[in-house]
């Protein structure tokens, strides 16, 4: 079942047409009743452990971090960016369980998916990012950027800020209303035959900010490994975190942002070729269920995490045997007051 709109700009009015066959101004916008079952409960269980995760890092970063180093920055950074799209996230799934109908308004529905859109180019940005600093201080140590310390990788990051800012802010510029069948849906993307600048470039940087960054991190990727594969002296050592690193970051581009672009990617292949909507239905209901896996960078991020550096690993590690002591001595309280004593006098020794 698909409905057929006139595009004006952004925004859409229905149009009612007896045959499949439409102009260049036109849009499609297509009902999807298994979207709106799937998609709602993988969209909650990703905000559930995503929000667990990053205010986990972020209360790590914050408070338990002994030494910032650029590509620390870099990862809060990106986890600032995860804990803020999480919000976003139950306001996606009640739009689905409603049938693609957003209740909110014009300018929560322009916040949200400049939120969205801003969350995937940071993801992608900062993990480049990261992996660009690893293989500058283990293929080429001797490199200046490497003396450069924290003031440099805020500049960096504040670089990377503007520049997502610059490439999705129009969204908050205008409507992206689409009417069908008495729901509003809120959407950034929409199958339209016709090419307004706007459009063009919503698609075009969509697949180039995953496209030249994957190019980035697996040149990152191959020249770490073939470095671990020639230092033979330090298989256990700082380079074969680095490649464990790269290797969660190449995994995250594959699981997380690959699919929709492929998918998008397939979308403007059938442009080619059709102008009918119904050549479309089962690209778009692609798309979308696989921007489902963009989302779950939020979710895989903290991972990463703990393979970005020592200092990481060791503050989770040293986190980690805290909890774990407390809960043995909560348990050595409820059997033996006096073990509980002599457990707290050794601590203190």
């Amino acid at each position: 079942m698909l409905t057929l709109y006139r595009a004006a700009g952004w925004c859409c009015a229905p149009l009612t047409v007896q045959n499949m066959n439409i102009t260049s101004d036109e849009c499609c916008a297509f009902e999807s009743p298994m979207l709106d079952h799937v998609l709602p409960p993988i969209l909650i269980l990703e905000f559930i452990f995503g929000l667990m995760g990053n205010v986990v890092a972020l209360w790590m970063f914050v408070f338990h971090m002994d030494t910032w180093k650029p590509n620390s920055v870099y990862l809060a950074h990106l986890a600032v960016a995860d804990s803020i799209v999480m919000f976003c996230l139950p306001f996606r799934a009640d739009y689905y369980r409603r049938g693609k109908n957003w209740l909110y308004g014009d300018v929560p529905c322009r916040i949200l998916l400049f939120l969205l859109a801003a969350n995937r180019a940071a993801g992608i940005f900062f993990l480049t990012a990261v992996a660009v600093d690893r293989y500058l201080k283990i293929v080429h140590p001797l490199n200046r950027i490497n003396r450069m310390g924290i003031r440099y990788a805020l500049w960096v990051s504040l670089g990377l800020w503007v520049l997502i800012f610059l490439a999705t802010g129009y969204l908050l510029a205008s409507e992206h209303f689409y009417y069908s069948n008495n729901h509003t849906q809120c959407e950034s993307f929409n199958i339209c035959m016709g090419l307004s600048p706007l459009f063009t470039w919503h698609n075009t940087f969509y697949m180039t900010q995953f496209f030249l960054p994957s190019a980035i991190v697996a040149f990152c990727t191959f020249r770490i490994t073939w470095q671990l594969r020639n230092r033979t002296m330090d298989k256990q050592g700082k380079i074969k975190r680095a490649v464990q690193f790269v290797l969660a970051v190449a995994l995250i581009f594959i699981i997380c942002f690959f699919p929709s672009t492929i998918s998008r990617v397939a979308v403007w292949v059938l442009k080619v070729w059709y102008n009918e909507c119904k050549y479309f239905q089962e690209a778009n209901l692609a798309f979308y269920t696989s921007v489902c896996f963009t989302y779950f960078n939020s979710v895989l991020n903290p991972l990463v995490y703990y393979f970005s550096s020592p200092a990481f690993t060791g503050t989770f590690d040293k986190l980690l045997n805290k909890l774990l002591r407390r809960s043995d001595n909560n348990a050595q309280t409820q059997d033996s007051p006096e073990s509980d004593i002599s457990t707290i006098d050794g601590r203190k020794d």
